[in-house]
């Protein structure tokens, strides 16, 4: 298989390529997601197309440094009933996502892109949803307490490979899509790129 570069400093995202045997170097996007996401939303872009262009804006941006390398760009945003929910920036706002999240279903959606030389090449987009289970506000701090601040504004308010399993009473979808990286897709992508 072809070697990567993948436009994330997300250490989940790169343990996932590892384990699936996906030769990768990291070169981080530095994108500003945030005035992305303000200019998107003026739009009225939906949290799927937001996911899909902050994939693509990533993966353009490092590809065109790195002539013909294949660079991928990932995304993940959560959709509660058509409103964005981005990561916290401190445990304050960590708190009033989960309050906003309690006993209610939303959808998890990540997005990938592979560009080359600035552009767009492919692109998928996946979906999972969750069911968070109706909590005191006591378990949610005593969940919060549990958290590195690490952990918290890297992977949004839940790890679902760590603690946060433990929030939901049901969780639909593909594990790696929650964490970040649809990767039984990239690699049918990588299996037939030329």
């Amino acid at each position: 298989m072809v070697k990567i570069i993948l436009a994330s400093k997300s250490k989940v995202r790169k343990q996932i390529l590892d384990k699936n045997n996906i030769e990768s170097e990291v070169e981080p996007s530095n994108v500003d997601e945030d005035t992305a996401k303000k200019s998107l939303l003026l739009k009225n872009a939906s949290p799927e197309l937001i996911s899909k262009n902050l994939a693509e804006l990533k993966a353009n941006k490092v590809s065109l440094k790195k002539n013909n390398a294949l660079v991928l760009g990932a995304d993940s945003v959560i959709d509660l009933n058509g409103e964005l929910i981005s990561k916290p920036c401190n445990r304050d706002e960590a708190m009033t996502i989960l309050k906003k999240l309690n006993g209610k279903k939303h959808n998890l959606i990540s997005s990938v892109c592979f560009s080359q030389n600035g552009s767009m090449i492919w692109n998928y987009t996946d979906k999972a949803v969750l069911t968070m289970k109706k909590l005191g506000d006591q378990d949610l701090i005593q969940y919060l307490s549990k958290i590195s601040d690490e952990a918290l504004y890297a992977y949004n308010v839940y790890q679902i490979e760590g603690e946060g399993k433990n929030l939901f009473s049901n969780i639909s979808g593909d594990k790696d899509t929650i964490m970040g990286l649809p990767i039984k897709k990239i690699k049918e992508y990588l299996e037939n790129y030329k």
